[in-house]
């Protein structure tokens, strides 16, 4: 299986500088995160593949069956794409930093990329994620740091899924952190500045 994808690049400023992973929502594309990926942090290499899967012309990283159905075996074959491209991009070197940032289908994919792979990612922010299935668990991710952020009015992520991907995660013994707006599925300036300290402790080059 290739694990190729079109993909957006920036190097870091640094040969060890942190690697962070930008994946983008149902409808994105590459560019959806990149600007913000490099505000957040100014020196890391920024890699943002785009999803291979499209649902009637918008794009995504896996199939789904209905809304908040997906199809399995589709999620399987993504979740081990992604993480074969993961490992390609990390190469022989391994950074500073692997952190993920991943919104709605893209924190899907990172967060199960991550239960499937655990030594791949340091950290992760997870946005507005839905994972409508019990991940098996993942002695390897204790001690990763992993950022949730939600809607308490969200009708694609449901409140009581969100507070058991939490509890799953540290389970796990990671360092979990949720952070909720009152809004729906739409992204809140309270969660960007909730990525921003969450990730400051990678950056290497000050904005």
């Amino acid at each position: 299986m290739s694990n190729s994808y079109i993909y957006r690049e920036r190097k870091g400023a640094a040969d060890n500088s942190p690697l962070l992973l930008l994946l983008h929502g149902t409808g994105g594309d590459e560019d959806q995160f990149f600007d913000l990926g490099g505000q957040l942090l100014a020196g890391a290499r920024l890699i943002a593949p785009r999803g291979d899967v499209s649902e009637r012309g918008a794009l995504r990283y896996f199939k789904r069956t209905g809304e908040g159905s997906y199809d399995m075996a589709d999620l399987q074959r993504g979740t081990d794409k992604l993480a074969g491209f993961v490992a390609e991009q990390i190469g022989d070197e391994r950074p500073s930093a692997v952190i993920g940032l991943g919104y709605s289908n893209g924190a899907n994919i990172l967060a199960s990329a991550m239960f499937a792979h655990p030594d791949l990612f340091d950290a992760a922010v997870l946005l507005h994620p839905l994972i409508p299935f019990a991940p098996a668990e993942a002695a390897g991710l204790a001690g990763k740091r992993v950022l949730i952020t939600a809607g308490r009015r969200d009708p694609i992520s449901p409140v009581p899924l969100t507070e058991r991907l939490a509890q799953y995660f540290e389970r796990q013994g990671s360092d979990v952190s949720l952070v909720w707006h009152d809004g729906g599925h739409e992204l809140a300036q309270s969660e960007l500045a909730a990525i921003a300290a969450f990730v400051s402790p990678y950056a290497t080059v000050q904005a």
